[in-house]
């Protein structure tokens, strides 16, 4: 249930602007969560939500930057070696220029996103193993943000 709630949780947040705790709890009964607003809080902190200025009017929660990768090195060498993804159920294929699955897949590791339960790189190819089906298109379509 947990995980649900935090995939919507990002879902919300992303659609509209939120700006409390409150009225995160409330879209989030709407959706059919139960929640209060000590689970919000706690859901939050475990995402690391941040708030910013939207609009250039309210500050509102957002996800941090998803490139939060340790360092540039690693996001240079993840956007200059990665070649195609492809997936299967909870799995993503990543090929990758010869001799840099390795870093890739520590940059990958490095991001800490919760729908990634680990990484298995050989030379040039990443085994991705996702918590589950459903999360695998975002994943890949924040891959491809990086990759921008």
């Amino acid at each position: 249930m947990k995980q649900k709630r935090h995939i919507k949780i990002r879902e919300i947040i992303r659609e509209k602007p939120v700006e409390t705790q409150e009225e995160l709890a409330e879209e989030l009964r709407k959706a059919g969560f139960n929640v209060t607003q000590a689970t919000v809080s706690r859901d939050i902190k475990e995402l690391r939500l941040i708030k910013v200025l939207r609009d250039n009017q309210k500050y509102c929660y957002a996800e941090p930057e998803r490139t939060s990768l340790s360092s540039d090195r690693l996001l240079r060498i993840f956007k200059e070696s990665i070649l195609s993804f492809a997936s299967s159920e909870n799995l993503i294929v990543i090929k990758t220029s010869s001799g840099t699955a390795s870093a890739v897949a520590e940059a990958i590791d490095s991001l800490n996103w919760n729908e990634i339960l680990g990484t298995i790189a050989g030379d040039n190819t990443i085994l991705v193993v996702a918590e589950s089906k459903k999360v695998v298109k975002d994943i890949l379509e924040r891959f491809e943000e990086i990759l921008r």
